[in-house]
């Protein structure tokens, strides 16, 4: 496979791939399958039905099947280790890099672990426990231990004859790390520095002391936004004494992010992990029935509240009406509220020194757009039912309303936070319901007291 083409070419390749599976054209499969990257047959595998990956799977290179497994979803992953023998998913591993083989064995069958291990050199072996003593969601978890180590008291003469007797860099190598003779990390020395600067010059003479570099227990979160705030390509792991343990590279980063993003719609949804598009549907449906059932419930404890006021609605049918509008004006509300505070407090803007302004101001916006559409929906209710009356009292159960839901929008995810809960999962429903609740209460109760 060429390793640079045009992306046009490549996705020409993929539909012929497409074409071929839908014809059921085995041979024209396998000819053309092992012609894609494995980043474009992962996204094939998750867009096809069951029997039609089977054919895709079956098709490709055992040599190009570990990089596959990396890229597809946990959801899709399982189904094809499913369609694997134990020996085959031993050949597809084997030859992967350490934080990938890592990355893959909280997948695979014992028996698959054992026989891999078995085939990893002593030194592989001791690279992948260093990697697996640490979760897979911290800095250690994603490193890997390929990097390229210098001392301080060479020049940068030494340092070429050294890069080029070791041969092919790791990828993503953008600066070279230097460490003392108990490998502890003083600094790093960036690649451009050995070809601008003669060859007689000590790397401590040119060496960055103030680099960035992360434990190997700090959340994988943090690392992805230290990457992001500081524009790295790659970076190095210490443990607590400092030693130089690993490396993080950019490629790493984009897959927490990507992770990281869709974990959080998922969440939002209630759904648990990612989903195979494909799985069997009684798999699906027990992944999405719990959240289900949590709304369900929050739905009729805020409908409660409509039976407390049945007498009123029989005598004002507008208000039947008008229910909806003030609960989805109310939830739009509070939904902008929560994405601006969640978003703060996952990139640390918001934090205990400025909480309290923050949670101020989203109040202030939320009554100062709730006086707007307060006037708004007074003028079109009074229009509608020709009563000044009710016209009034949607506009103060408006502004009751949307000043609520900002409210309520920036005090939830702070406190979900500090009690350790996912804001980005808790939030919404706790936030629909209790504004649902005011908002009813608010209409209702000013028409039972004003208008009845």
């Amino acid at each position: 496979m060429p390793t640079s083409e045009p992306l046009e070419i490549r996705e020409e390749r993929r539909e012929q791939v497409v074409r071929a599976v839908e014809s059921g054209d085995t041979s024209r499969v396998k000819q053309l399958i092992n012609t894609l990257h494995p980043a474009d047959i992962a996204d094939l595998l998750e867009s096809i039905p069951q029997d039609e990956r089977v054919l895709v799977w079956q098709s490709a290179n055992v040599n190009t099947l570990g990089e596959v497994l990396i890229e597809v979803s946990d959801g899709v992953r399982e189904s094809l280790l499913e369609e694997m023998s134990h020996i085959r998913q031993v050949e597809a591993i084997s030859h992967l890099d350490i934080d990938e083989i890592a990355d893959l064995f909280p997948d695979l069958s014992d028996r698959v672990v054992a026989e891999v291990l078995l085939n990893l050199d002593k030194e592989t072996r001791k690279g992948l426990d260093q990697v697996l003593a640490y979760p897979e969601d911290t800095a250690g978890g994603l490193m890997n231990i390929d990097t390229v180590i210098i001392r301080e008291g060479v020049t940068l003469r030494v340092v070429r004859r050294y890069l080029r007797l070791r041969g092919e860099l790791p990828e993503y190598t953008d600066k070279l790390f230097v460490v003392d003779s108990e490998y502890r990390l003083k600094g790093t020395l960036p690649l451009s520095s050995l070809v601008t600067h003669k060859g007689t010059t000590l790397v401590s003479d040119l060496m960055a002391t103030e680099i960035v570099d992360f434990n190997a227990h700090l959340p994988d979160d943090e690392v992805a936004a230290a990457f992001e705030r500081y524009n790295l390509i790659s970076a190095p792991v210490t443990d607590n004494e400092n030693h130089l343990i690993g490396r993080i590279t950019i490629d790493d980063i984009v897959d927490v992010i990507r992770e990281e993003g869709e974990q959080v719609i998922m969440a939002q949804a209630g759904i648990k992990e990612e989903e195979d598009l494909f799985a069997p549907i009684h798999r699906r449906a027990k992944n999405r029935a719990l959240w289900l059932g949590v709304n369900m419930v929050m739905a009729i404890i805020a409908a409660s509240v409509i039976t407390r006021f049945e007498a009123t609605i029989e005598q004002i049918v507008a208000l039947a009406v008008l229910l909806p509008v003030i609960a989805n004006m109310g939830g739009n509300t509070g939904m902008q509220t929560l994405a601006v505070i969640i978003r703060g407090l996952g990139n640390d803007t918001i934090n205990p020194d400025n909480a309290f302004a923050v949670m101020r101001r989203e109040f202030l916006v939320g009554s100062f757009n709730g006086i707007i559409f307060a006037v708004m929906t007074a003028l079109i209710t009074t229009f509608w039912y020709g009563d000044i009356a009710l016209g009034m009292i949607v506009a103060m159960a408006m502004l009751i309303t949307l000043s609520s839901a900002a409210l309520f929008g920036a005090i939830i995810p702070v406190i979900l936070e500090r009690m350790e809960i996912d804001p980005a999962v808790a939030s919404g429903i706790v936030m629909t319901t209790i504004v649902d609740i005011i908002g009813f209460f608010a209409i209702l109760g000013l028409a039972s007291l004003l208008l009845t």
